[in-house]
């Protein structure tokens, strides 16, 4: 896709500076810039690429006074970062194809529901009484189970399995493998020691706006919901527990674990590889740092911990800092 400067600065609201008939079709870091490629200046860290960078547009901030001569001509924007991010959603969009058709090779039944310009592909099976959304897009290999109810404007990639009468809202992304509804890890001790299997008949809810990784797993409930909030970010390869509920807007990096019955609270960071025990309550704005260990409630809202029990991570860094201070002496 060629994009020139003129257009750039149309859409992103910016001006130029250089020629407006520079082109660009490629994409590049700053720091690999070449000719013909488009990059961005952001982070203060790379101010020596701008100069040296081969890229034939560069997009940089209004505010941005350069201290030597720039080769690449300029497109100036009120945010560099927010701007790349809305001209990659651009081409993200013009790149896709219009997807209207269900192929012959899907399976589906007359009692499923289609809105408009669903797309369905090969080997995929949509069950009874399911409802999917207008612009939706289910790719090859998509299991969907009987009595779910799909928003618009879906994309559930390919390798998706969504069990019987979840619920997904609008603008919902699955991505390839992850499993929507599997049964939690229930199970209740025998008198013999061996294990019961305890069956869940509950779903899951997912909101609006809702992304979920690869190969990320989210349980059914025991009874009632396991609900993802609107504008939930879960990265690949979680694990969300039975009965779980996580609030609008949190996000969770990789290999996070969150068990059963535990709510987590609005607009939360997880860090890779967080573990949350089961029953807790999570308060609203907390951040987890990577690897940290929740085993009780978090109540104060806003707090930054680390560790394993989690604490302040202010604090841990002292402690750390008079651990190794003590092992080296």
């Amino acid at each position: 896709m060629e994009l020139t400067a003129k257009f750039l600065a149309q859409l992103l609201g910016g001006i130029v500076e250089g020629d407006e008939n520079a082109k660009a079709t490629k994409f590049a870091k700053i720091e690999h810039g070449k000719p013909g490629s488009l990059s961005f200046f952001a982070n203060p860290k790379y101010e020596e690429f701008v100069y040296s960078s081969e890229s034939s547009i560069l997009i940089v901030d209004k505010t941005f006074e350069p201290k030597q001569p720039v080769k690449a001509t300029m497109v100036r924007v009120d945010n560099a970062y927010s701007s790349i991010a809305e001209l990659l959603k651009y081409v993200a969009d013009k790149q896709k194809k219009a997807r209207r058709h269900r192929s012959l090779r899907a399976r589906w039944f007359l009692n499923t529901h289609f809105g408009k310009r669903v797309y369905v592909g090969a080997f995929s099976f949509v069950g009874h009484h399911t409802t999917v959304g207008d612009n939706t897009i289910i790719y090859e290999h998509v299991y969907i189970g009987d009595n779910c109810t799909i928003g618009k404007n879906c994309i559930i990639y390919p390798g998706v399995k969504i069990y019987p009468g979840m619920v997904i809202g609008n603008n919902v992304i699955l991505h390839a493998g992850c499993v929507i509804g599997s049964d939690g890890f229930g199970n209740a001790p025998r008198p013999d020691g061996s294990w019961e299997k305890i069956e869940h008949l509950g779903n899951v809810i997912i909101g609006d706006d809702v992304e979920i990784g690869t190969n990320t797993t989210v349980d059914r409930a025991q009874m009632e919901s396991t609900v993802i909030g609107n504008g939930v970010r879960i990265d690949n390869l979680c694990q969300i527990a039975h009965n779980v509920v996580i609030g609008d807007h949190t996000v969770m990096a990789a290999q996070c674990g969150i068990a059963g019955s535990t709510q987590v609270g609005k607009y939360c960071i997880l860090a890779g590889q967080v573990g949350v025990a089961g029953h807790l309550k999570i308060a609203d704005h907390t951040t987890v740092l990577a690897q940290g260990g929740v085993i009780g409630h978090i109540r104060k809202e806003g707090q930054t911990l680390l560790g394993s029990p989690v604490i302040d991570a202010k604090l841990y860094m002292k402690a750390y800092a008079l651990f190794k201070r003590a092992a080296e002496e």
